[in-house]
This record gives C-alpha cells, sequence and structure tokens, in this order.
C-alpha cells in the first residue's frame, strides 16, 4: 500500500511562451517538480526549446 504523503512536493508542468505565440505546430514541455511552500507562485524557467531551436522562457501551466 502506498504511503499517504502530505509533501509540498508537486508535479507541474512547463511550457515555452514563445512557442504559443510562434502560431507553429507542436508543443515544448517539461515536467519538473517544486515546493509549493517555498514558491507558492508559477514557476518560470529557461529551457531549450527543440522545434524553435533555442533557449525560451518555459512557465508553469495549470
Amino acid at each position: 500500500m502506498a504511503k499517504k504523503s502530505k509533501d509540498a512536493r508537486i508535479q507541474v508542468i512547463l511550457e515555452c511562451t514563445e512557442h504559443k505565440t510562434s502560431g507553429m505546430p507542436g508543443t515544448s514541455r517539461y515536467i519538473t517538480n517544486k515546493n509549493k511552500k517555498n514558491t507558492p507562485e508559477r514557476l518560470e524557467l529557461k529551457k531549450y526549446n527543440p522545434i524553435l531551436k533555442k533557449m525560451t522562457v518555459h512557465r508553469e501551466i495549470k
């Protein structure tokens, strides 16, 4: 049986902001973890977008 945990760590999805506005087909998404107690606001990281072939800002989505 799985342990019931009330961890502050949750899994979030990061999606490219530039790719959304460019209108190109496909999406660039990454999955990561964050501590919701330390960072209650949405996470924003620079990650590589293989479709645009450059580093872009990826923002947390719901």
